[in-house]
C-alpha cells in the first residue's frame, strides 16, 4: 500500500496538484498513509474525519443530501468530496463513507458491507464514483482494503 501511496504523491507533485480528504469509515486512514510519504505536505491540503453527520454538514455536505439519500450513499460521498475540495481549495477531493460490516442503530440501511467512494476533480467538475463491497474479517482489514482501492483509483485517474 505504501508503494501506491508513494506513486499517488509523486504524480500529484509532478502535476503540481493538491488533494484533500473527508473520510468517515476509514477514520483518516487515507490521509495517514499519504502523510507517510516524504513531501506529502506539498500535495495534501487538508483532511477531515467526519464520523458524525453533524460534522459532515458543518464541513459543507448539504443536510438535504443526507436526509434524502442517507449518510451511506454515493450521493453523500460525492457531496463530501466536493465540499472538502472547495473548503481546502484543492484540485481533488476524496469522500469516503459507508459501513465496514457493522450495523448502525441510527440508520436502517439494510447493507452493512458497502462503502461509497467519490473522487472529485475540480478542474473538470466530474466525479469518479465507486461502490465497494467489503468482506474482510476485521475492521482494520476492511479499512486497509478501502484505502488501497482508493489509492489504485487515484493512480488511474491522475
Amino acid at each position: 500500500m505504501i508503494e501506491k501511496a508513494n506513486q499517488v504523491v509523486n504524480i500529484l507533485k509532478k502535476k503540481q496538484k493538491q488533494i484533500a480528504t473527508m473520510e468517515s469509515c476509514t477514520g483518516g486512514g487515507l490521509a495517514n498513509i499519504i502523510t507517510n510519504i516524504e513531501g506529502a505536505s506539498q500535495i495534501l491540503k487538508f483532511s477531515a474525519v467526519t464520523y458524525s453527520n453533524e460534522f459532515k454538514i458543518k464541513m459543507g455536505v448539504p443536510k438535504e443530501t443526507i436526509d434524502q439519500y442517507t449518510v451511506y450513499s454515493i450521493e453523500t460521498a460525492c457531496a463530501m468530496a466536493k465540499a472538502i475540495s472547495a473548503f481546502s481549495y484543492s484540485d481533488y477531493g476524496v469522500g469516503i463513507t459507508g459501513k465496514l460490516n457493522c450495523s448502525d442503530p441510527q440508520d436502517e440501511t439494510p447493507q452493512d458491507d458497502i462503502v461509497y467512494l467519490a473522487i472529485y476533480d475540480k478542474k473538470q467538475n466530474i466525479f469518479h464514483k465507486e461502490t465497494i463491497q467489503v468482506n474482510k474479517k476485521s475492521r482494520i482489514e476492511n479499512k486497509n482494503f478501502i484505502i488501497e482501492k482508493t489509492l489504485e483509483i487515484l493512480e488511474q485517474i491522475l
